[in-house]
């Protein structure tokens, strides 16, 4: 009987570190999370050895964990590594699905029932996609609504065109995440966890780019832009 319940353990473990690696953590860092979860926290030898991670991997693996958001180390000598809160973690990826789910039903409005594009034309290469985004700025006559995880590439790449459009009295409202500066006389709004750069021009022009703003399909199509902008008003105020 007990050998059952380890088994089942066994195969309740495996699950977990299965969803964890679907979240965007490799085998180790998923191991060590759950490693983390069991004990409350601990040095890296005790979590290599709970995770049944190499030891030498331990540090490397918790620095990762780290930086993505899973753990948060306590300075000291030796470095202890405690998990995030597990409900900090569940309403930052229930609120990213979300908005991918949210994504995916704009793309399924901007494109025809064929799967045709309707007046979206891709655009490839980061300096296209920021000569794009400063077109659009440049075009802008009244509103510009910006969110983007790299809002501070943005800025200083297009800061006299951002500078200009101030000047002409065209509001300019930006999401962005926290470690990002926005530029001077713009409406700030903090998010956490953007994916993607999203920009609508008057109500009338909409571009979104790719995380790394490597590439992004535009249109000038005033339906189109409707959609991305009830999007980002929903994260604005939603």
């Amino acid at each position: 009987m007990e050998i059952s319940n380890e088994t089942e353990m066994e195969k309740a473990i495996k699950s977990i570190i299965e969803g964890l690696e679907m979240l965007g953590l490799t085998e180790y860092e998923a191991r060590a999370f759950m490693a983390l979860i069991l004990i409350g926290g601990g040095e890296a030898e005790g979590v290599a050895r709970m995770g049944r991670i190499p030891r030498t991997s331990a540090y490397k693996v918790l620095e990762s964990l780290e930086k993505k958001g899973f753990a948060k180390m306590i300075q000291g000598k030796p470095r202890i590594y405690k998990p995030v809160e597990l409900e900090t973690l569940e309403d930052r990826y229930t609120s990213r699905i979300k908005d991918l789910f949210s994504r995916l039903r704009l793309a399924r409005e901007m494109y025809g029932e064929k799967g045709e594009p309707q007046l979206v034309y891709t655009v490839y290469g980061k300096s296209n996609v920021l000569r794009k985004i400063g077109e659009m700025i440049d075009q802008s006559e009244g509103e510009i609504l910006l969110s983007s995880p790299k809002l501070g590439e943005i800025r200083r790449e297009l800061a006299e065109q951002i500078k200009k459009a101030i000047s002409r009295n065209v509001k300019i409202v930006v999401i962005t995440s926290r470690t990002q500066r926005a530029p001077k006389n713009t409406e700030v709004h903090y998010k956490e966890g953007l994916i993607a750069t999203d920009i609508v021009s008057d109500g009338k022009r909409a571009l979104i780019a790719d995380a790394e703003l490597a590439a992004c399909g535009y249109s000038d199509n005033p339906v189109l832009a409707q959609h991305l902008k009830h999007f980002i008003e929903i994260m604005l105020y939603g």
